[in-house]
Parts: structure tokens; sequence; C-alpha cells
């Protein structure tokens, strides 16, 4: 019987794959889940060989893989036979309780923020040891800032994020304070014995205000909690600004007050708790 396959298998790979051996016992699962994470803002489109070095696999099971995530409409194909993200993935991704779902509930009053501020507005939740960007409002013209929306931010360098950590469990913030951090000259929150106090005071306060160099401009966040139904902290809203253009703690109080109608609504969604 003739061994080769067009990719609409679910076998595991043979120990050798030309030159390089997939990892033992990698589950199938895994390895497609390793070729979804190589696209981003960087790739959004992918050939077939950049997306098998991405991956660090061979690019037969590279191949393989592709074409059952473009069976299933996780990936699509391009004009040019590339690959790229299908949007089956968003429409799972709809579905995200503490994604779109909490984005759809805060999003009338981050545009009621927006309109007082004309700033950046963002909605941000915790994820292990990181937060994540849900939903951001920009004005028109408005100084660049780093974070898309889907991505990545750090817990300790940006305002959301040590407002997330500051009421995380004590367990998370120990881990996150044993974790080793990489020395970042724009890590203005320092050690450990740095950090400590400062989240003390976000706790005490209930608002952080954070400053850090975005493109050459110094920005200055401010933001406060957002409770769920448990009065456990889900998620922070956050105003971005250009620090030299206002003054940041005058958006203080908008922000605090758009984060407690934001939990006063939780409070009174039936289907509040599904968010946490």
């Amino acid at each position: 019987m003739n061994s080769s396959h067009d990719g609409s298998g679910t076998h595991e790979e043979p120990s050798r794959v030309r030159g390089r051996r997939p990892a033992r016992g990698e589950p199938l699962l895994d390895r497609a889940f390793r070729v979804l994470t190589c696209f981003g803002p960087d790739a959004p489109v992918l050939s077939l060989t950049a997306l098998a070095a991405r991956a660090d696999l061979p690019k037969a099971t590279t191949l393989r893989i592709a074409r059952r995530l473009t069976e299933h409409g996780a990936l699509e194909r391009t004009d040019s036979g590339h690959y790229a993200i299908g949007l089956r993935l968003l429409e799972i991704a709809s579905v995200a309780p503490r994604g779109h779902g909490l984005r759809a509930l805060a999003l009338p009053y981050l545009q009621d923020l927006w309109h007082a501020t004309r700033q950046h507005v963002q909605l941000v939740v915790r994820e292990g040891l990181e937060c994540v960007l849900v939903e951001r409002l920009s004005a028109h013209g408005a100084q660049r800032v780093m974070y898309r929306v889907g991505g990545r931010m750090p817990l300790h360098a940006t305002a959301p994020g040590l407002v997330l950590l500051a009421f995380a469990p004590t367990r998370v913030q120990e881990d996150f304070l044993a974790a080793d951090h990489p020395a970042d000259e724009d890590d203005l929150v320092g050690m450990a014995e740095a950090l400590r106090p400062k989240l003390a005071a976000i706790r005490r306060d209930r608002f952080a205000v954070f400053s850090r160099p975005q493109w050459d401009t110094l920005m200055t966040g401010v933001s406060a909690p957002v409770l769920d139904r448990r009065r456990a902290t889900i998620a922070a809203v956050s105003v971005i600004t250009p620090s030299e253009q206002s003054r940041p703690a005058a958006h203080i109080p908008a922000v605090v007050a758009v984060a407690r109608a934001i939990t006063r609504a939780m409070a009174d969604e039936p289907s509040a708790t599904r968010f946490s």
C-alpha cells in the first residue's frame, strides 16, 4: 500500500522526515497551533516554505497540517497560493466571553470615554502573566501606540497591566514577581522591591498611572479595574495620551467612572458570570 497522503489523514508522523524529525510524541493539535501562531501583524500571509520555517516543522508535515486547516476554514489560500488566517477563526473567536462578549457589553461606555477624552481608550484582560488588548478606540491622527487589538501587553509596564496585576490573586502576583523578566531600559517599574509597594498603592487608590516611551514619544496611561458580579477584577479600562499634550491625571475621574459603569453593567447582566 502506498503510504503517501494528500493531507486528508490524521495519522501521526513517522519518526524521521527528510532531515528533521517532529518533536517526539507531539500531538497533531499542538503542531496545528504552532502553524496558526506563525501568523501575526508582521506576517499576515506566508508561503508554505516560510510557514514551515517559522513553525520549525518539516515542509511535508506543514503542508498536511495547512491543508487540513484550510479544509476547516482556519486557514485560507491566497491567489498566489500562500496561506492566511481564515474567517472561521474569527467566527469562533467572536463567541469568546472575555473577548467579544465583554467588549460588546463595555463598548457603549468606552465610546463615552472616547468622546470625553479624544484619546486612545482601551479595554484589557489578563491572560496568565500577560494581558490582552480586547478593544481600542482611537481618534483620527492620534499618536501611535505600541499595542494592537488582540495583541499581548506586559503586566508590569502598562497602566492596565499594573491594574490587572495589582488585583490578581496573590499566587499570580508571586509567580510574576518570581519570573525571569529581561532587562529593558524602557522598564520604568524596576525590580520586585519597587513593584510591591506600587501594586499596594494601586489597590488602595483603585487606579494606576504609568508612563513610558512609545515610538519616541512619552505616553501616559491611566487605568482602573472592572469587576464582575463576584467582585473579582476581570478587566481594566485605560486612556493613553501623549504626556506633553495634556495632563494625564485629569483623566482619572473619567476613567474611574467608566470602569464603575461597566462594573454596574456586569452586575445587571444576567449572563455576565460567563465573562469570568
